[in-house]
């Protein structure tokens, strides 16, 4: 599936052809603009509880399904999540007991790596029925009940009782949709505690007025991988989040991460591809090995970008208790 995009569309019309549960309707499979709870809820199932043993199959140990973090080209799956899910921390400088929340959490990953490494009180949401119940048997597992918890939640509906320190939004943003940018990230201003950060990371086009992968493998995805997804330009997040009182501090760009990530979960898929084939189907398998190629393509050629931004909350004077340099996030502990 490498080399020219011509390639991975051809393939993606051949599976159109193909009989099974994916592939076959030319339809949409959810009335997804319409943004609501119950449509938001069941655009996130049809991709997240395909299956778990199928995530498992390709992803690495602590099952991120995110931009990964090279630091060397050699560099393995597992260790370049680890270093992701690191990297996060230093950018918001956690601190012990801090409150932390992560929207979004997927299989816990990120929730788990704060509590264990950060001494963070976290909370992790997610939409996700199959990621719900995999995070709250690993926090079980880990004797962490003390200090961290999962809830199967919409972010429109957390608590604002008690705010938070820190909060990391991962993966997330891509389903929240244009028309609910101020209500997305008004309602995370209002969980964060004046002086508190909070980590955006999510994909975008790589040029404004952009298409995503450049060819009808974008409307493939949206049809058969994520009903729901809905891409802008960097520009527009930076503006959104300040509309809502958010000020940006730091963004960096990662798409040469994403493409590497993405080449490491086809070769990894592919080398299990029989076992795939029975936990999923062959469609959902050639689906999901499409999919993957073309989004590494895109990112490899700029027709896709993902950016971490990093925001607070200004004090009442206007002040960000934070260091003038960087250093804290590349200097060793």
């Amino acid at each position: 599936l490498e080399g020219d995009p011509r390639d991975i569309i051809l393939l993606g019309e051949q599976l159109c052809n193909v009989e099974g549960d994916v592939g076959k309707s030319s339809k949409p499979l959810f009335n997804w603009k319409r943004r609501t709870k119950d449509t938001d809820r069941s655009a996130i199932g049809f991709h997240y509880d395909v299956s778990d043993a199928f995530y498992n199959l390709w992803l690495d140990r602590r099952r991120v399904y995110s931009c990964a973090y090279f630091r060397n080209e050699n560099d393995s799956l597992d260790r370049a999540q680890e270093q992701k899910l690191d990297h996060i921390c230093r950018k918001l400088m956690l601190h012990e007991n801090e409150r932390f929340l992560d929207i979004g959490c997927g299989w816990g990953a990120l929730l788990l790596w704060a509590v264990e490494n950060y001494g963070v009180n976290a909370t992790g949401i997610t939409l996700s029925r199959n990621q719900f119940l995999h995070v709250q048997a690993a926090i079980r597992e880990r004797g962490l009940e003390s200090r961290c918890q999962v809830q199967y939640l919409d972010y429109r509906d957390l608590s604002e009782e008690q705010a938070f320190d820190k909060i990391a939004s991962v993966g997330m943003f891509e389903h929240v949709g244009r028309k609910n940018f101020g209500r997305y990230f008004d309602k995370i201003r209002r969980l964060l505690k004046p002086g508190g950060l909070v980590l955006n990371h999510g994909i975008t086009f790589g040029q404004p007025g952009g298409h995503g992968l450049g060819s009808e493998i974008s409307e493939f995805i949206d049809r058969y991988v994520f009903p729901d997804g809905e891409l802008v330009h960097i520009a527009e997040v930076i503006d959104a989040m300040s509309q809502q009182g958010l000020e940006s501090l730091d963004c960096e760009n990662l798409r040469p991460h994403y493409a590497k990530t993405l080449w490491h979960w086809v070769d990894r898929l592919e080398s299990r591809q029989d076992e795939a084939r029975r936990l999923v189907g062959e469609s959902r398998f050639r689906t999901w090995r499409i999919y993957m190629a073309g989004s590494a393509h895109a990112f490899e050629r700029g027709w896709l970008s993902i950016y971490q931004v990093l925001a607070g909350r200004p004090l009442e004077d206007g002040r960000m208790p934070v260091p003038l340099t960087r250093d804290h996030i590349y200097s060793p502990s």
